[in-house]
């Protein structure tokens, strides 16, 4: 069953847990669509400025609305942009569209802050930009098996999938430790699934989603390799390093070169138009070879 659903609005900021989301070729509308960069046109995450974790959006009916610590909320008309522009993200370089020198000098302002509250110095500029719908970024066909499918700014796939076992099962293991329990929020997925086995998304296969006349199929197609930001706390940016040790403990996957890995991204088979809810049905025969 599906049990949560999460869009990320602006790669690496918070995200927006809803009851329902269109899905689109790209997965969850609004997902990635927006992206912050930097001078150059290379896209910044938290991996970079953790403080990214801080910024919260909210999908209104005709605008996101960003809100951070200190800051008055930014608004963003959903139909307008200010200009063409070029970035890259990761090894991919994309056609965007820049959202102008507001939003550019509210997250310059934002992340050039010093965690004690002053400019840094040499401040870099910052600015947002939104994924061009025209262009057709591609996932890795050797994961999709030669499946052309698309995404916005997310790290490569349209869907990630995580089963809420999966997290029980690291929060016993983190508390085994003398640490705090985490939440979901750390892992960034678009779908949380219930009434699975601990990592049990790590082996499902064509997964057929109930959503009325619609038949929604997502496939998972590769391990979702995981980098230092599980390790940020996302109510207050800081970063510690206890749930990155937990997973190197137990979570090593050969399938993408002993990477630590948790939870399945997916790509979107069929169903294009239809509505995820929360509390839909979800079946998939679960591979064990």
């Amino acid at each position: 069953m599906i049990a949560r659903l999460f869009i990320y609005p602006v790669k690496s900021c918070a995200g927006v847990e809803v009851q329902e989301a269109l899905l689109t070729a790209t997965g969850l509308e609004f997902d990635r669509s927006w992206m912050v960069v930097d001078a150059q046109g290379e896209f910044v995450t938290q991996r970079e400025r953790p403080r990214l974790a801080l910024v919260r959006p909210q999908i209104k009916t005709h605008e996101l609305v960003l809100r951070a610590p200190g800051m008055l909320a930014l608004h963003i008309a959903l139909d307008a942009v200010d200009r063409p522009s070029q970035v890259k993200v990761w090894d991919d370089v994309v056609p965007a569209y820049d959202m102008g020198d507001v939003a550019a000098q509210w997250f310059t302002d934002f992340l050039s802050l010093s965690e004690g509250g002053t400019p840094a110095p040499n401040a870099a500029l910052y600015r947002l930009v939104r994924f061009d719908p025209a262009h057709r970024r591609v996932s890795n066909l050797r994961w999709t098996n030669g499946v052309e499918a698309l995404n916005q700014f997310s790290d490569g796939y349209p869907v990630l999938v995580v089963s809420d076992a999966s997290l029980a099962h690291l929060n016993e293991r983190l508390l085994a430790a003398g640490h705090h329990a985490v939440g979901m929020e750390r892992f960034r997925p678009n779908v949380v699934l219930s009434g699975l086995q601990a990592h049990d998304e790590d082996r499902l296969d064509l997964m057929h989603v109930d959503a009325g006349a619609s038949q929604v199929l997502l496939k998972p197609v590769k391990p979702c390799p995981r980098c230092p930001i599980p390790n940020i706390d996302p109510t207050t940016a800081a970063s510690s390093p206890e749930v990155g040790d937990a997973l190197q403990a137990y979570r090593q996957d050969a399938r993408v070169g002993g990477a630590v890995t948790f939870g399945m991204n997916a790509i979107v088979i069929s169903g294009v138009g239809a509505v995820l809810r929360v509390g839909q049905a979800l079946s998939a025969d679960i591979d064990f070879g």
